[in-house]
């Protein structure tokens, strides 16, 4: 019989930025790239008939984005202020987003290059709303690895 292996499930996702932990996320999404379809038309050398053949064009990394709980720490809202100063260079960092299980071991690891942030968006806020605030992250790269 061959070995059977259960999806992981992830209970909580950090971004590592230059090796340091800078927060942890209940929701990230958008992890991957798309290569563009073009659609040339061609000629089938041997009877002559017109046909469609797809071929790959530019490769995109998808942006991805990241969702948590409002907390005391300014290292996003800090990251993000360099790219609206205008200092790109600075903020281009590699990076890396981790997955955990319950007992906070690292399950999943995703590198990516270059990565900046794009956009941040501070929460919706309700004084008669029970839930958590919470604050948005796009992440935009120039390559994404999966290590673990």
């Amino acid at each position: 019989m061959a070995d059977r292996e259960d999806p992981l499930v992830a209970f909580k996702f950090g971004l590592e930025i230059e090796g340091k932990l800078s927060g942890l996320f209940t929701n990230v999404g958008g992890i991957g790239s798309e290569t563009e379809v073009i659609a040339q038309k061609v000629q089938n050398a041997d009877t002559g008939e017109d046909m469609i053949q797809q071929i790959p064009g530019r490769l995109t990394w998808t942006p991805i984005t990241m969702k948590r709980g409002v907390t005391s720490s300014m290292d996003i809202w800090g990251w993000r202020q360099q790219v609206v100063e205008g200092k790109i260079d600075d903020a281009r960092t590699n990076c890396s987003i981790i997955a955990y299980n319950q007992a906070n071991e690292e399950i999943a690891r995703w590198n990516l290059e270059n990565a900046w942030p794009s956009k941040v968006i501070g929460p919706e806020m309700d004084s008669g709303s029970t839930t958590y605030m919470m604050e948005d992250l796009t992440i935009v790269h120039e390559g994404v690895e999966r290590v673990s």
